[in-house]
């Protein structure tokens, strides 16, 4: 096999620079990113929990078996772990302005979390939210 020429590496060079360049350049091209308010807040925001229609005035759902959303009144939210604080079982059931444990039962209001029936001592873990257009989301 004949040495290659001069002018044989300089073109590989040149052609093996260019390659770099293009590869490189993959990475300083960014697409588009979209700039309005809206996109960037449901980005931001925490996970869905529900819908404000899902969640009845004086009760509550159990989302998950992980959180408890309630509304005491109409148009007011709450959201609390689903984790009973008497000796950690899920809670089951949202009846007659409570939170209902199986396990032993303990019951919690609605309106904050408070104990109303032992035999648990601690409120309910309370969980921040943000409800806007109709959804609730942790925050």
């Amino acid at each position: 096999m004949p040495a290659p020429t001069r002018r044989l590496m300089i073109f590989r060079g040149l052609a093996g620079g260019a390659a770099a360049v293009i590869a490189s350049a993959a990475t300083w091209v960014r697409p588009a990113q979209a700039s309005s308010e809206t996109q960037e807040s449901e980005e931001t925001a925490g996970p869905i929990l529900a819908k404000t229609s899902g969640i009845p005035v004086g009760g509550g759902r159990i989302i998950k078996g992980t959180w408890v959303v309630t509304q005491p009144v109409k148009g007011t939210f709450r959201a609390f772990s689903a984790k009973c604080t008497h000796q950690g079982c899920t809670v089951a059931t949202v009846r007659g302005g409570t939170i209902n444990c199986p396990c032993h039962g303990s019951k919690f209001r609605i309106a904050d979390g408070s104990v109303a029936r032992g035999p648990a001592k601690r409120p309910l873990a309370r969980k921040k939210i943000k409800v806007s257009k109709g959804i609730i989301r942790l925050s």
